[in-house]
């Protein structure tokens, strides 16, 4: 059932750049000449007018199978963002969460995010039997990044999620870009999070009806710093509409998430995920 999974995932985050690809290349094979972006119609909303630019694409990565675990199998995630076109680059870091910068004020930046962390399923490994299931979570919150100079980027998010944790989850990280070499560019910096009791308990929690069918003590998770790590990244701009990239992902678990039985008796609180992906970008008016 894992390794269907893991192939279902793998096939939809292809798919999904494929689809993209193949249309990219459709329309330059139809019609040479270059054309003016679509434009849309918002009537009540005049601050949306302008040019604007969507990203979209996927990426997958090598990664635990739930957090705190030892396991690693193949997950994938999709990549959006949607801001105005012509200002300055828009960096993206792989963790950051699908947004829409609403606010773009010199090195300011702005907007809702959304996520979502799949369900916990007990069956899929054997160090979650007798802890019982944890539904899917949709997360929605906020992001605010700062760009002091323009090879130093700063952002936290903060989402409240909705469905197996109804928690507040919280992440900042530092990010220096480094050009390499023509279009490819290094990044890479710190990363902390931190997640109230809500957030913890239903990951790392273990109340007494779960100790007795899995044999492990009771444990009752509080929330405050989650973990801590680094992360780098390597960006290719294959052409001014298609990147590529590879990323590397540390975290420490910290707190009752890292002395959580769970963690200490049956995963492990080094988490690592290596990954890759491609995006496309594309513009569009807004009248």
């Amino acid at each position: 059932m894992l390794k269907s999974k893991m192939v279902l995932e793998l096939v939809v985050a292809s798919g999904v750049v494929w689809t993209l690809q193949s249309g990219a290349v459709a329309a330059q094979s139809a019609d040479t000449v270059p054309t003016a972006p679509p434009s849309f119609a918002l009537p009540f909303w005049p601050w949306a007018s302008g040019l604007w630019t969507v990203t979209v694409g996927a990426q997958a990565a090598l990664k635990p199978g739930f957090e705190g675990a030892k396991q690693y199998n193949v997950g994938a995630s999709p990549i959006f963002s949607f801001h105005r076109a012509g200002s300055a680059d828009q960096f993206r870091s792989p963790i950051d969460s699908p947004s829409i910068t609403l606010l773009d004020i010199g090195g300011f930046r702005a907007g809702p995010v959304v996520s979502f962390v799949p369900a916990r399923i007990a069956s899929q490994y054997q160090a979650l039997n007798g802890l019982g299931d944890v539904n899917a979570t949709y997360e929605v919150g906020g992001f605010v990044e700062y760009f002091p100079v323009d090879w130093v980027r700063a952002r936290v998010e903060v989402r409240r999620g909705f469905g197996g944790s109804d928690g507040v989850f919280a992440d900042a990280s530092t990010d220096f870009i480094v050009p390499l070499w023509q279009s490819l560019t290094w990044s890479g910096g710190p990363r902390l999070s931190l997640a109230n009791d809500a957030a913890t308990a239903p990951y790392f929690g273990i109340n007494a009806a779960q100790s007795l069918a899995s044999g492990l003590p009771t444990f009752d998770a509080k929330g405050g710093l989650h973990a801590a790590g680094a992360g780098s990244q390597w960006r290719y701009q294959v052409t001014p509409q298609w990147e590529a990239h590879a990323f590397i992902e540390y975290d420490r678990l910290l707190g009752d998430a890292a002395a959580s039985p769970l963690t200490k008796q049956q995963g492990s609180a080094n988490q690592v995920r290596v990954g890759l992906g491609a995006s496309y970008s594309f513009d569009f008016r807004v009248q």
